[in-house]
């Protein structure tokens, strides 16, 4: 860990970023046993999503470790490798691989948006800030706009299930608003970590971010957060032309009686 850490930022981010994969891996496991698939279906589908999960977080975990994604003044900064590939696998999983649609396709909305309440944790970034180990120009817009995000998940996720009006609308503005939270969060950490392009923060780089083991929020939890978002809003897209597709039919059995 970067020496300039405080003591309590390792137990923090592993527990915390171990338990976001375990309460993903459990949401998961429930959302499939409810869902109209056989049960080989129910158990491949399980097994396989959560051996790539499993995996991913340890190869974020060993590379973050081995200071791959340590930021350096005179070198080109890692971390978009860790943030960007994940994105574009999951993207690309999606498209080419039928069990993964399936999978989306089974999980409740509310769960895909509900279990984004881990981005309170964010929380770490405005108390390393409050601490004087981050700067402001990355903490606060970062670490406000995750646990705006993380308390609205929740709320946002329960209200879609009650099927309030405007839900669609709601969940769209939420999933936008973490996607704006994230982009600015990546941006600001870019602009202030130790690089050849860093632009702010010049009298304190924001060294932690791409250091052990904070380097775990920015290389896992960001891109699982996007993908998140990505799955929500195609879901809901489907949901909706499902329901427009249904309108006509809706009308002409209304009429018929």
């Amino acid at each position: 860990m970067n020496q300039l850490a405080p003591s309590y930022l390792l137990p923090e981010t592993l527990i915390g970023t171990a338990a976001v994969v375990t309460v993903a891996l459990l949401g998961l496991h429930r959302a499939l046993s409810r869902a109209a698939l056989p049960a080989r279906d129910r158990g491949r589908a399980f097994w396989s999503a959560s051996a790539l999960l499993v995996a991913w977080f340890f190869a974020a975990l060993v590379l973050t470790w081995s200071g791959f994604y340590q930021g350096v003044s005179s070198r080109v900064p890692t971390v978009p490798l860790g943030l960007l590939i994940p994105i574009a696998a999951g993207i690309v999983l999606f498209r080419r691989w039928p069990l993964l649609r399936r999978i989306i396709e089974a999980v409740p909305q509310s769960w895909i948006v509900g279990v984004q309440a881990y981005r309170v944790e964010g929380l770490i970034f405005l108390i390393l800030y409050a601490g004087g180990w981050l700067p402001g120009e990355f903490a606060l817009p970062a670490g406000l706009g995750d646990v705006t995000v993380g308390l609205l998940a929740p709320v946002v996720g329960i209200a879609y299930m009650s099927a309030s009006r405007g839900r669609s609308g709601w969940l769209r503005a939420w999933n936008l608003l973490g996607i704006a939270d994230l982009v600015v969060a990546v941006t600001t950490g870019f602009l202030t970590s130790p690089s050849p392009l860093q632009l702010l923060a010049l009298d304190r780089p924001n060294e932690l971010i791409s250091s052990w083991p904070l380097a775990l929020v920015p290389v896992f939890l960001v891109p699982l957060s996007v993908l998140l978002h990505l799955a929500s809003l195609e879901k809901l897209r489907q949901t909706d032309r499902e329901r427009r597709d249904l309108k006509p039919l809706t009308w002409q059995l209304t009429r018929q009686a």
